[in-house]
């Protein structure tokens, strides 16, 4: 009887060995996510080449009347010019 109550006592030993180091390694991961910047240069690509491509549809909305005038232009001279 007093081995199973050993056994029991170390296997409870055990599984809070077991959560102290798996505590310990989450801590770890989010200290080194706090230091680490590795992926920071990635994000800031991201967020630059998003900006140029809301930037271009922006330019090209604001342009789309001037360049319908301009190529209606252009096929109506081309129209003209071949009759």
């Amino acid at each position: 009887m007093a081995s199973q109550a050993q056994t029991a006592s170390s296997t409870k030993m055990t599984i809070r060995k077991g959560r102290g180091t798996a505590l310990k390694n989450y801590r770890q991961i989010f200290k080194n996510l706090l230091i680490k910047d590795s992926g920071q240069d990635l994000i800031e690509y991201a967020l630059v080449a998003a900006l140029v491509g809301l930037g271009s549809v922006a330019a090209i909305s604001g342009l789309d009347n001037s360049l319908k005038n301009t190529y209606n232009g252009v096929g109506s001279a081309l129209t003209n010019a071949t009759a």
